[in-house]
C-alpha cells in the first residue's frame, strides 16, 4: 500500500491519496482544486487514479473532484445524503471499496455534515483489521468537527450526532489506528485543532477534548458553544460542491494592457493588489482591495470581495500568478480575468489615477493614547472577533462587529472617522481593515497583535 498526504497551509486542508502499487491503481481523498500534484504522484508509482472519494460535502473549500474525475476518467464517491447534484456513485454506511490489497470501509458518521463518512483503510497484505481512519471532518488531531456550516439552526441535532458518531464509532475503533484527518491548524471547521497532522485513536481517546465529554446533552452544549467565525463565503462554497465545480483546466498567467484591464474594471471588475504591503503603500491604484500573495489569501478574500465579480490582479512576480489563482479557486473564486501586465508608471503615463499610503499598523500602546487624548483624532475602535471572544475581554468602548458583519454594517461606520480595528492576534483585523480601506475610510488602522498584544502590554479591559 502507498499513502501521502497532502496540506494546504492557511486554509488547514488535508487530501489524501491512496493506492495499490502491484495493482498499479489509487484513490484520492477529498481532492484540492489543484490536482495536479495527485497525478504526478500516481505517476511517479506507477499507479492510476480510479476513485476520487469525499468525506462530505466541504464548506471552507471548493473541490478538486470533477477536475480529476474530468483528467482521469475516475468515478467520484460521496454518501448517498450528500444530495450530490454531479454525476458521482452514493456510498452508506457498510460499504466497501477495493483496490487491489488495499480496502476502504465505509462508516456513516455524521455530525460536522449530514452526510460526513469516515473510510477505514485495511492492508489486505499486512492485517484484514483497519490500520488507518480517513476522518475527513469528524474527528480532528485534539478536536472534532463543528456543527454549524450547514446552517445554525441545525447545529444542535449534528453535534447530537457528532456525539453519537464519536462513541458508537470511534471509540470502538483499537487504540493503534493511525487518525487521518482533514484538516489541520489554520482551518475553521474546528475549535482548535492541533498543529501535528496525524495521531493515533488512543493517544485521542486519552487526550482530545470533544472525547472526554460522554453525555449527549453535556457534548451538544460543548460543540455549539465559543465557536469560531464561521468560513467566509461558506454557504456559496457548499453549494459549489454539492452541484459540481466547474473543471478550471489549465492555469496559465493571462496578460492583460493596461487598457484592457481599465476595460474590465468599466464591466465591473475588481483589482485585487497582491504584492508586498511596502509596495502597495509606496503606490497603487486607488480602489484597489489589498491582499498579499501569503497563505492567508484563501482565508481573507471571502470577507472583503463578493464572490461572483470578475478579478484583476496585481502582482509582484508573475510567477505568484498560480498560486494567487488556485488560492482564490479554492474559496470559489473562479472567474480572474488576468494580471495588469503593465507597471504602475506606465498607468500614470496614460492619465490614470494612483495614490500612496495604507491601512497603519497601530501599536496597542498608541492607540492607549490615542484614545485617551486624542481628542479630534479619537478612533473608534471596531472588534471584529466572535461574541463569545469579545465577551471574554476587549478594548474599553470598542463596538462588537464580527468580520463575517463587516461587509454588509459597513454603513453603520463614518468614513470621516479614525477607524482601529482589532481581533484575537492581528490576522482577522488586517482583513477588516483592507474592506474599510478599499470603501474609502480615510484613517483606518490595524492594531498589531490583536487584544493579545493590548492584554500584555497591562492596558485596561472590559468584560461582557
Amino acid at each position: 500500500m502507498y499513502m501521502q498526504q497532502f496540506f494546504i497551509d492557511g486554509l488547514g486542508c488535508a487530501s489524501y491519496l491512496i493506492g495499490c502499487e502491484g495493482g498499479g491503481i489509487a484513490a484520492v481523498i477529498d481532492p484540492d482544486r489543484d490536482v495536479q500534484k495527485y497525478l504526478d504522484v500516481a505517476a511517479a508509482h506507477g499507479m492510476t487514479i480510479t476513485h476520487i472519494i469525499e468525506t462530505h460535502l466541504h464548506a471552507d473549500h471548493v473541490s478538486g473532484n470533477t477536475e480529476l474525475a474530468t483528467r482521469t476518467g475516475a468515478d467520484i464517491f460521496v454518501h448517498e445524503a450528500a444530495n450530490a447534484a454531479f454525476e458521482h456513485r452514493a456510498l452508506k454506511g457498510g460499504d466497501s471499496i477495493t483496490l487491489g490489497n488495499v480496502e476502504f470501509q465505509v462508516r456513516f458518521t455524521p455530525g460536522h455534515t449530514p452526510e460526513s463518512i469516515t473510510l477505514l483503510v485495511l492492508d489486505k497484505t499486512r492485517a484484514d483489521e483497519p490500520w488507518m481512519a480517513l476522518t475527513g471532518d469528524t474527528l480532528f488531531v485534539g478536536d472534532a468537527g463543528r456543527p454549524d456550516l450547514v446552517g445554525i439552526e441545525a447545529a444542535r441535532e449534528l453535534a447530537g450526532h457528532m456525539h453519537d458518531s464519536l462513541h458508537n464509532e470511534y471509540l470502538t475503533l483499537a487504540d493503534g489506528v493511525m487518525i487521518l484527518p482533514g484538516h489541520g491548524a489554520g482551518s475553521l471547521c474546528g475549535k482548535s485543532i492541533g498543529a501535528v497532522r496525524s495521531s493515533t485513536l488512543g493517544f485521542e481517546r486519552r487526550h482530545n477534548p470533544a472525547l472526554q465529554v460522554h453525555e449527549r446533552e453535556d457534548y451538544i452544549t460543548f460543540a455549539t458553544t465559543s465557536l469560531p467565525e464561521q468560513p467566509g463565503n461558506h454557504k456559496r462554497i457548499k453549494q459549489i460542491n454539492r452541484q459540481g465545480p466547474r473543471p478550471l483546466g489549465e492555469v496559465a498567467p493571462r496578460p492583460l494592457g493596461t487598457q484592457d484591464a481599465v476595460a474590465q474594471f468599466r464591466r465591473g471588475a475588481a483589482l485585487l493588489d497582491a504584492r508586498p504591503k511596502a509596495a502597495y503603500k509606496a503606490k497603487h491604484i486607488p480602489g484597489s482591495v489589498h491582499l498579499e500573495a501569503d497563505d492567508q489569501l484563501s482565508n481573507r478574500v471571502g470577507f472583503v470581495l463578493p464572490p461572483d465579480v470578475p478579478i484583476v490582479l496585481l502582482l509582484d512576480d508573475v510567477n505568484d500568478y498560480r498560486h494567487v489563482v488556485y488560492s482564490l479557486a479554492r474559496v470559489g473564486y473562479d472567474t480572474v480575468a488576468g494580471y495588469l501586465a503593465d507597471s504602475l508608471e506606465t498607468w500614470e503615463a496614460l492619465g490614470l489615477p494612483t495614490t500612496a499610503g495604507d491601512v497603519r499598523d497601530i501599536q496597542p500602546e498608541e492607540l492607549g493614547e490615542l484614545l485617551e487624548h486624542g481628542n479630534g483624532s479619537r478612533p473608534v475602535v471596531i472588534d471584529v472577533r466572535e461574541p463569545w471572544e469579545y465577551a471574554q475581554g476587549h478594548v474599553p468602548g470598542a463596538v462588537l462587529m464580527p468580520l463575517a458583519e463587516v461587509a454588509r454594517r459597513v454603513s453603520e461606520l463614518d468614513p470621516e472617522q479614525p477607524v482601529a480595528v482589532i481581533c484575537a492576534s492581528g490576522g482577522r483585523s488586517q482583513s477588516a481593515a483592507a474592506l474599510l480601506g478599499q470603501k474609502g475610510f480615510t484613517t483606518v488602522y490595524n492594531v498589531v497583535g490583536g487584544t493579545m498584544n493590548w492584554v500584555r502590554h497591562g492596558l485596561a479591559v472590559e468584560r461582557g
